[in-house]
């Protein structure tokens, strides 16, 4: 800027401000830095602005390794495909607990090298996303030739094109009498899928893990598309990458598996990550060998960090540890104070805001219901209540309950959790505040299509909040003279007041929705019993109870749409 320290100091004492040259700024002084030396300034991150330095250094770019997950149905193969791409026993391995696992792994192909990510499944992938970490070249997506296309599937292709990664299919089990590989493609042409040799862009390979038939042409696939996809890093920046997975070992402390996207990490090299800081002690490959240096697409284990971080947050190589500990002080002050560091997710009341100001394109939507009819009807209605100013995005629907893969979904998508005939659980009510996602219920279609309407127009009513009071399980069933069928019920979580709204849950299906009429403890009548006591619990008009039911209380109230 080409201001003498001093002067700058004069400056913002004039205006008020007292600096120190020596500490980090907030937000705020930076602004008044910037007016009173005539700049105009924009706010980044550090992680962003690291990467955008490894990224502009054009001349420095080399191609990496590409980063690849494998995902898709429960039984259609995975681990077997992953077992046979590394020919070795992992099933057993991991069995028998082995202590190298570090979440993510190498194999050499026509002398080049791909990363795998051996993650649980999409829920652990869009974890990642929804932090803003983007781990991820290209999603292998398995579908059994035997079983086609099943729900999780279609949850798997929904997380990859919401995250906008390149998908390769890799139709397991051809090995089976009963395989039927065109049906498969003609299932995945119904989710927006149409693989090459139908007309479309998508590769897919046939495969047999179990018999590891055609598994090199696969890894040859990966190759490239990762030419094809033109995947590159700057490996003479300070290193930077992305948390996997972390845990406390008794032996080594706080670790963590990182896979470095830019820049060669060094052993005793300084680092921030998240809220946690520290300095590389020592680094294990995944067959826990010591190693003194790990480049771009690196999968490796970190010995020295201050604390345990958290999957998705962003590592980076700092050069000076003083800097370090000013940026960590820097975060937790800001998590400590009212201003958050995670985006907030998307409500219809803040959508109608962001159209009117013309800001949203978008209103993005995942769909569960209680039936595949529901689901389709649903579809039919709510596409065409794009408006020219907002287009409506189906970016996942399914039948079930609504999931915490649906909620971490929407908050990587910026998107509304809408439920027909469902009723998510306190757990995902818990989880969509902390991700600050939107769950919506309903009952009448037209109910539904009536609230997008409105947030599309702006004429949003006030809502219907639902808060959660308490939960019980019924254990035995009194038939009481004139007063009819009571639960006798322990009460599990939170508290259950007489006259409350409370629906009874068998497994996942809603039997009954009604009013608390009778509240009883030992023979006393109340108005309300807490958590760990037992009561008997009579809802008006409803006599089926069965033990092991679940009763859940519950109050509604209008609140103001802003």
């Amino acid at each position: 800027m080409k201001v003498r320290p001093k002067d700058l100091l004069d400056k913002l004492a004039a205006k008020g401000f007292k600096a120190d040259l020596e500490e980090f700024i907030d937000a705020e002084l930076a602004a008044v830095i910037t007016k009173v030396t005539n700049f105009d300034a924009e706010f980044i991150t550090l992680d962003l602005a690291m990467r955008r330095k490894a990224e502009g250094r054009t001349a420095e770019l080399a191609p990496r390794s590409p980063v690849v997950t494998i995902m898709g149905h429960v039984d259609h193969g995975k681990t077997t495909l992953l077992d046979a791409i590394r020919s070795s026993n992992l099933v057993d391995k991991e069995s028998g607990g082995i202590t190298q696992h570090i979440g993510a792994y190498r194999v050499a192909a026509k002398n080049h090298t791909i990363t795998f990510i051996d993650t649980p499944g999409h829920e652990a992938f869009t974890q990642l996303r929804a932090r803003g970490a983007k781990a991820t070249d290209i999603v292998i997506l398995v579908v059994a030739a035997d079983d086609g296309v099943m729900p999780q599937t279609k949850e798997a292709i929904d997380h990859a094109k919401a995250a906008n990664v390149p998908i390769i299919v890799a139709i397991n089990k051809i090995d089976k009498p009963d395989a039927n590989v065109d049906r498969v493609k003609q299932q995945l042409s119904k989710e927006n899928i149409l693989v090459e040799d139908w007309g479309g862009k998508t590769i897919s390979v046939e495969v047999s893990a179990k018999e590891k038939k055609n598994v090199g042409d696969l890894l040859e696939m990966i190759l490239l598309l990762s030419d094809i996809l033109e995947i590159k890093a700057n490996p003479k920046v300070p290193a930077q990458g992305v948390v996997l997975e972390a845990r406390l070992d008794s032996q080594k402390g706080p670790v963590a598996t990182v896979i470095i996207q830019q820049g060669t990490l060094m052993q005793g090299q300084a680092f921030v990550s998240g809220l946690s800081m520290g300095k590389v002690r020592a680094m294990f490959d995944e067959h826990g060998k010591v190693i003194k240096s790990a480049g771009p697409s690196m999968p490796v284990e970190i010995m020295g960090f201050s604390e345990v971080p958290v999957a998705g947050d962003f590592f980076q190589v700092m050069d000076d540890p003083t800097a370090a500990k000013h940026v960590v002080a820097f975060r937790r002050s800001r998590v400590k104070g009212k201003e958050s560091p995670r985006d907030s997710g998307a409500t219809l009341d803040e959508m109608f805001k962001k159209i009117e100001g013309g800001q949203a394109k978008e209103l993005a939507l995942v769909l569960k219901a209680d039936v595949q009819g529901s689901i389709e009807v649903l579809s039919d209605v709510v596409l065409p209540l794009s408006t020219d100013k907002v287009k409506i995005k189906i970016i996942h629907a399914a039948t079930g309950g609504v999931s915490e893969a649906d909620v971490l979904l929407a908050s990587a998508s910026k998107a509304i959790v809408i439920g027909y005939n469902v009723k998510p659980n306190p757990k995902i009510i818990g989880l969509a505040k902390k991700e600050g996602v939107e769950i919506r219920t309903y009952k009448i279609i037209y109910q539904l299509t009536d609230d997008i309407k409105k947030a599309v127009i702006g004429l949003l009513d006030p809502i219907i909040k639902e808060t959660f009071q308490g939960r019980a399980d019924v254990r035995k069933v009194f038939q009481i003279p004139k007063t009819g069928t009571i639960a006798g019920c322990y009460v599990q979580d939170g508290r259950i007041t007489r006259n409350a709204e409370a629906r009874v849950l068998r497994g996942r299906e809603v039997v009954h929705q009604g009013r608390i009429s009778s509240l009883k403890h030992l023979k006393e009548n109340v108005t309300e019993v807490k958590k760990d006591y037992e009561c008997g619990i009579g809802i008006g008009g409803f006599g089926d109870f069965q033990p092991g039911d679940t009763i859940e209380a519950f109050i509604r109230e209008k609140v103001k749409a802003v």
